[in-house]
């Protein structure tokens, strides 16, 4: 049994290496991961208040039935959204620096969210209430493409 002659490592694979167990990388893996935790959890927040409740807040008057499709339209339209965000953010990641569009991005979601849960119905607002709640759905949806780029 013979064994081939392996090729020696060279200092850019041994410094690649060190670097990656490193307590700054690890830090940004932790909080990387925690971001996307947390906007996934809030996604997860979203589909469930769309199959319970925002059918009868915001598209009640749309008839059993549409009224759930409706509701579960908006949560595709953050579907939708993610690879615009990623484009963008990942544009301007490239230029200003990913850790200040993955906290913009972490921003913008939180915001996003606390909006939604501001919302007026539409027994309030009319037609305005659902729009807005497209829209919010388009800036979460942005954001969290966004933070891919940046994690």
């Amino acid at each position: 049994m013979s064994s081939a002659p392996t090729a020696p490592k060279t200092s850019t694979a041994t410094s690649a290496d060190a670097s990656m167990n490193t307590k700054d990388m690890r830090r940004i893996l932790a909080s990387s991961f925690i971001g996307s935790a947390i906007e996934y959890y809030d996604f997860v927040l979203y589909a469930t208040a769309a199959s319970l409740v925002f059918n009868k807040v915001f598209f009640a008057n749309l008839g059993p039935g549409f009224d759930l499709f409706a509701s579960f339209v908006t949560l595709a339209v953050g579907y939708i959204a993610r690879p615009v965000g990623g484009l963008i953010f990942g544009h301007f990641g490239d230029r200003l620096g990913r850790k200040k569009m993955l906290v913009l991005s972490m921003l913008i979601m939180g915001l996003g969210t606390t909006a939604i849960g501001l919302l007026p119905t539409t027994a309030q607002i009319g037609m305005a209430a659902p729009l807005a709640l497209v829209l919010l759905r388009l800036v979460q949806g942005v954001a969290v493409g966004g933070e891919w780029g940046g994690a």
